[in-house]
């Protein structure tokens, strides 16, 4: 693996519009021939307080999804052993909300502990921003990793989010640091941002190290703010963010996660070969994924090794 490029904006700026065969053959000097698979289940849906204008789950916006209250144990166990049948490594429970609902924490923390007993599956949970008490209890609880993007750059994040601050995400992956859990934080490309703020948003990331740094791409939902939104980012622009976005995080995992699909299989192979090393397989939270059986013989072809 090559030294780590200095990382300052003009340098990422440089790297972002060499030809693009060039980036991406740097960017797979910093990655290892394997591929860790994860999953989730969507355990609350819908009614969030928050603004957030990508968001179907948000009260602000007349999506007319399906909202639902937390779900039973024994779904979330079902969802987690098919998970495991499917490769996935690592699995999370996810709910809707700015907080952690109290009525509903103790219960999530069983769902964490259902996780951990079942043999090769670690758990995982994306359940909002954290107050002290909260996040000394998950990791209590024994919950190996949390998940909490900071989704766009400083920059930007009050042309996507006014409810909350970016400072509130920064926080709580400070939080989940400080109590020894392993740090997932990503983005959502393609809501509007400049070429400039994907380079700064590798550049938040490189300051807040996380173990793992999931890329989420825009799936315009209707009647949210950003519904026609479809346009703000190419393929070829995402495969230069996330080559950006690994030359400027070594040691974090890349995924593969939420709008995926907006890719062709030719540009998800280019970037499993230079700066992908994971994938969240199966649906996501409102929108549809790749089936668990197509991601596992895409790797299989690319001759990599899946981590289980």
């Amino acid at each position: 693996m090559p030294a780590q490029i200095k990382i300052d904006k003009d340098e990422l700026l440089k790297l972002y519009n060499m030809e693009l065969d060039e980036l991406l053959s740097i960017s797979a000097g910093y990655i290892n021939n394997s591929v860790e698979f994860c999953s989730l289940v969507n355990a609350r849906n819908g009614k969030c307080s928050q603004n957030c204008k990508y968001c179907a789950q948000s009260s602000h916006y007349r999506t007319n999804i399906e909202s639902y209250p937390l779900v039973s144990l024994e779904t979330v166990r079902d969802a987690a052993l098919d998970a495991k049948e499917h490769y996935a490594s690592r699995f999370a429970i996810v709910t809707s909300g700015k907080t952690p609902d109290e009525s509903d924490f103790d219960t999530i923390l069983k769902m964490i502990e259902e996780v951990n007993n079942i043999d090769g599956l670690k758990s995982c949970a994306s359940i909002g921003i954290l107050n002290e008490e909260q996040a000394e209890r998950l990791a209590g609880t024994g919950l190996k990793r949390f998940h909490h993007n900071i989704n766009t750059s400083r920059s930007y994040y009050p042309e996507v989010c006014t409810t909350h601050t970016f400072e509130d995400r920064v926080n709580t992956c400070k939080l989940v640091k400080k109590y020894g859990m392993e740090l997932c934080c990503g983005v959502i490309l393609g809501m509007g941002e400049s070429v400039e703020q994907r380079v700064e948003m590798a550049l938040n990331l490189a300051e807040i190290q996380p173990d793992s740094i999931p890329i989420n791409i825009l799936m315009p939902i209707p009647e949210t703010p950003f519904a026609n939104f479809l346009n703000k980012i190419d393929e070829e622009n995402v495969l230069r963010t996330l080559a950006i976005f690994k030359i400027a995080n070594p040691k974090s995992v890349l995924r593969f996660c939420g709008g995926r699909m907006r890719l062709s299989k030719k540009n998800q192979e280019k970037a499993l070969k230079s700066c992908v090393e994971g994938i969240m397989t199966g649906n996501y939270l409102t929108t549809t994924g790749s089936a668990p059986e197509d991601d596992i013989q895409m790797v299989k072809n690319l001759n990599k090794k899946i981590v289980f």
